[in-house]
């Protein structure tokens, strides 16, 4: 069995450690995935639905996939509708509404979709963006797009994570993943 090197954090009082992962030659980051672990997502959620409470908001925002069960049971705590955005177009969605961006664990273009039946729910609304991890912000530019594209006003952003030494003081956030680097030839 192989042994993959992890990063140990506390998430919302629960201690987990993230297998690290290279996403780029030289360049390694603590993967986290909440899918399957129900403790760390009601912990996650009720911590960020506590910080969020004092903002006035009308619907919850994500991109699927990790970031699902989060918005979910923020949505139960807060009262508040969600809405997902997909990375995959269906006949179903029709009108759909869309943004390009590109995650750092895939490392590929995406687009956002939001479905046509959503669209009206989210003009003149007031929305909390919400994802897992906030790496490079792109996802975070995307959803923004699709937002604002679909009428909606982005009043807040949220996430379990944010990662790297950015500048994400506009950020509601549990804690903050450090980006590992080798040094050139090591």
């Amino acid at each position: 069995m192989y042994h993959r090197e992890t990063y140990t954090v506390e998430v919302a009082g629960l201690t987990r450690h993230f297998p690290l992962f290279e996403v780029a030659p030289g360049v390694r980051i603590a993967i986290f995935n909440m899918l399957g672990d129900t403790y760390v997502v009601k912990a996650a959620a009720a911590a960020l639905a506590e910080r969020l409470k004092h903002i006035r908001a009308d619907v919850l925002v994500t991109a699927e996939a990790k970031s699902i069960p989060l918005i979910y049971e923020m949505s139960a705590l807060m009262g508040l509708p969600y809405i997902v955005l997909r990375k995959t177009y269906k006949p179903y969605m029709g009108d759909a509404l869309s943004a390009e961006t590109v995650s750092i664990t895939t490392g590929k273009p995406q687009t956002l979709y939001l479905d046509e039946k959503d669209r009206s729910f989210l003009a003149g609304k007031r929305v909390i963006i919400v994802d897992d991890v906030i790496s490079t912000g792109s996802t975070l530019e995307g959803m923004r797009q699709v937002v604002t594209k679909g009428g909606g006003h982005v009043v807040q952003v949220a996430a379990v994570f944010t990662e790297g030494e950015g500048d994400w003081s506009h950020v509601v956030a549990l804690g903050n993943l450090p980006v590992f680097s080798s040094p050139a030839g090591g």
